[in-house]
């Protein structure tokens, strides 16, 4: 299987690289942003693209895109840190076919490899569900996301602050959160 690696960390590019050699797989080349992964595919037509989320020129999900474009025949699998539904579901819109946690130990990476390389039409990535939010629900997390108290949010929608209260506990049963904070914090990880 031929492998192009990209990540904005030589360190660790260098060292997939030679992990993934260890365990028979050609690495074709390596890119340390988005803008050379997309070159590099065209390139070298490699079996697998492994992608980073996040590096500079061009992320990895904008890099995915344009690769499965250029070179539909090759398998695009994104390698984050960032295993947040918002990104998964940002890769999947993109045309990735897999997601892997740089947390993954090489052989199991390999392992996982190879099997979705038996079943390139299967889905691969893993289910997001984003919950669904009235307009209202939106537009109060947004005014909270901004700073506003439930007395200002209520005044920028001409509602009561009770009513406010009311909004806000149906965002964090849907967001599945307790506070304030937590709706605003797990808002930013699903985008």
């Amino acid at each position: 299987m031929r492998i192009l690696i990209a990540d904005d960390h030589p360190l660790f590019r260098v060292g997939l690289s030679y992990a993934l050699a260890a365990q028979g797989f050609e690495v074709v080349g390596q890119a340390e942003d988005g803008v050379a992964a997309i070159e590099q595919s065209e390139i070298h037509q490699p079996d697998v693209v492994l992608l980073d989320v996040k590096m500079p020129r061009c992320n990895g999900i904008d890099a995915c895109r344009a690769i499965r474009e250029r070179v539909p025949e090759t398998f695009v699998a994104m390698l984050t840190t960032f295993e947040e539904d918002a990104v998964i579901q940002a890769a999947r819109e993109a045309g990735a076919q897999g997601f892997f946690s740089k947390e993954t130990d090489p052989a199991e990476l390999t392992r996982r490899l190879t099997k979705m390389m038996g079943e390139p039409e299967r889905d691969w990535l893993p289910d997001v569900t984003l919950p669904e939010l009235s307009p209202r629900e939106l537009e109060v997390l947004n005014l909270l996301g901004a700073g506003g108290s439930n007395k200002a949010i209520a005044s920028e929608m001409g509602i009561s602050p009770e009513t406010v209260k009311t909004y806000l506990a149906s965002v964090y049963g849907k967001l599945e959160v307790r506070d304030r904070m937590g709706a605003v914090n797990r808002a930013r990880a699903l985008g």
